[in-house]
């Protein structure tokens, strides 16, 4: 059996991991869709968001469909409403599970 080692190449392994020369991480653009440089907060406000236009979305719709107007169908409603409350749901959980963490941080001893 024939075995070869290739030598090690330092400058690429460093580029696969995502740093540079020094160690720290190499600034990359940011993905399509996905929050920049805000982390957490900005995560948070743009899902925030994102439900409450969902929410909007349902009122002019449900206005449309009370108005008479023939464009809008009662299963477009439905499902407007099924993704806004869904969305809620998901949002409120969140909520509860941040709330859970911090009080269990607060309550640790230090």
């Amino acid at each position: 059996m024939d075995l070869k080692v290739k030598p090690f190449d330092f400058n690429a392994a460093l580029a696969r991991a995502g740093l540079g020369r020094d160690g720290l991480p190499v600034a990359r653009a940011p993905a399509p869709g996905s929050v920049s440089n805000g982390g957490f907060q900005a995560a948070m406000t743009q899902a925030l968001n994102r439900v409450s236009a969902e929410q909007l979305k349902v009122q002019q719709v449900q206005r449309e469909v009370a108005l008479g107007n023939p464009t809008v169908g009662l299963e477009e409603t439905m499902i407007a409403g099924a993704k806004s409350q869904l969305g809620f749901q998901a949002a409120l959980q969140v909520r509860n599970r941040l709330v859970q963490a911090y009080t269990e941080i607060m309550n640790m001893n230090v």
